[in-house]
């Protein structure tokens, strides 16, 4: 997998959910925090996107807004628009909204949805994006991300057989064409990448992410990454640490766990080949390790988590 893929495979969790609603003015919904992410899109009409800190976002005809942090907000068709909680069921999924008045056109038509993710082991990938993630719309921008936005709507606007699958495979889609327009520069305020946006950007950086996320199980070094990188050694350790967060070999470190705690989340994968997934050449080495990161035995975690 690539890394932009996998750093979002290791935090997503359940089925991600999505509605399409029609309002008449005034209207005004006011979203919990929660654990997971969010988006908006306005296929008709205009809002006001309020965050919970910053500046509101006045969001027109096509624009994009992706929250990735799950802080609750208020999405309104005015600054002073009354306001209606609007929670989502423990899955995840979102409330039915209101039924249209017959005969009348809608002021205002948006496509919601939400993921759930597993915080517990956020990728900075996400943990970087700023409150709110604006793509406005622009004649020839983000051309797929729009492609999949209409294909999706047109899905929850009329069910057909296999919908349940298309609509959560269209959402999946969404939310890695969300990241890489932010990744790819898309609503960022400078032209300068930073962080991980610097990491994906470099080619010695971004060829050495791949490698380890390619093969965890892989007992690198920091020479034969920097090989990979096409840079000296040193040279490439301290590019590495200053882009990615973190030194070669603590990042290797980490993604294992984080890797293993996934596979401990999601199947019943048996211990011995989670080891060996992650590079550990015994289940003892593994379990000392992981409980050395997670404070529990793996046998432990998946019976929590599960």
């Amino acid at each position: 997998m690539d890394v932009l893929s996998d750093a979002v495979a290791a935090m997503r969790t359940g089925r991600p959910h999505s509605v399409l609603s029609e309002l008449q003015t005034p209207w005004g919904m006011r979203f919990e925090g929660s654990g997971g992410a969010g988006f908006h899109v306005v296929l008709r009409g205009s809002a006001w996107l309020i965050p919970p800190r910053g500046e509101p976002v006045a969001l027109g005809p096509g624009d994009v807004a992706f929250l990735a942090h799950g802080r609750g907000h208020v999405l309104a068709c005015s600054l002073d628009a009354p306001l209606e909680d609007v929670r989502l069921d423990p899955d995840g999924r979102w409330p039915e909204p209101p039924a249209p008045a017959r005969d009348s056109t809608p002021d205002a038509v948006l496509l919601c949805g939400a993921y759930m993710l597993d915080r517990s082991r956020a990728h900075p990938l996400l943990t970087e994006l700023p409150e709110v993630v604006h793509l406005p719309a622009r004649v020839g921008a983000h051309r797929l991300l729009r492609a999949a936005v209409e294909l999706l709507g047109a899905e929850l606007a009329e069910p057909q057989p296999g919908s349940d699958t298309i609509v959560s495979s269209l959402l999946d889609t969404l939310l890695l064409y969300f990241l890489r327009a932010w990744w790819q520069g898309e609503g960022r305020d400078t032209g300068h990448p930073t962080g991980w946006a610097a990491a994906l950007a470099d080619p010695g950086i971004s060829a050495a992410l791949r490698a380890l996320h390619a093969d965890p199980a892989h007992a690198w070094t920091v020479s034969e990454l920097a090989a990979r990188a096409g840079l000296s050694r040193a040279a490439f350790a301290g590019r590495f640490a200053a882009l990615v967060g973190r030194p070669p070999l603590t990042y290797l470190t980490w993604w294992r766990m984080t890797t293993a705690s996934r596979l401990l989340r999601v199947d019943d994968t048996p211990l011995r080949l989670v080891a060996q997934r992650t590079g550990y050449t015994s289940e003892f080495a593994f379990a000392k390790a992981f409980k050395r990161e997670f404070g529990l035995a793996p046998g432990q975690y998946r019976r929590r988590v599960s």
